[in-house]
């Protein structure tokens, strides 16, 4: 039988992340009721119009993917239907697992010096 003291310990672990599902609620809640008024109840990806009870499908994405940056003019932000979300985070770890990042647009970093169209000017003079 567990001990009284791990007993405490685990009601302890248990507010403090009831606390922070709380606290990512509400702060989910209030960027979500701002993009929704700066911006048609449209998914910017697939252009599906959603409205009425529908409307709990559309979410808020954050292009950067960071959850704690949002601007007050809503920049980091687009309204995407759950299905074109879904796929945005798909692509986002599929770049992350192979060794692409934001940082160089989704492209992995270069790892050579070859420059393939390197002289390809000076070729295209030649013809002339």
């Amino acid at each position: 039988m567990p001990s009284d003291e791990s007993k405490q310990s685990n009601s302890k672990l248990d507010t403090v992340i009831a606390r922070a599902r709380d606290a990512r609620e509400q702060r989910e809640k209030t960027y979500r009721e701002r993009a929704m008024k700066l911006f048609p109840s449209v998914c910017a990806r697939c252009g599906r119009e959603i409205s009425g009870k529908k409307l709990r499908e559309l979410t808020v994405h954050h292009k950067d993917h960071n959850h704690d940056y949002n601007p007050p003019d809503g920049s980091n932000w687009e309204l995407l239907c759950i299905y074109c979300h879904d796929n945005e985070h798909s692509r986002y770890l599929e770049q992350a697992a192979h060794g692409g990042s934001p940082d160089t647009g989704g492209q992995p970093e270069a790892t050579s010096g070859f420059r393939p169209f390197a002289d390809l000017e000076k070729l295209l003079r030649k013809k002339e």
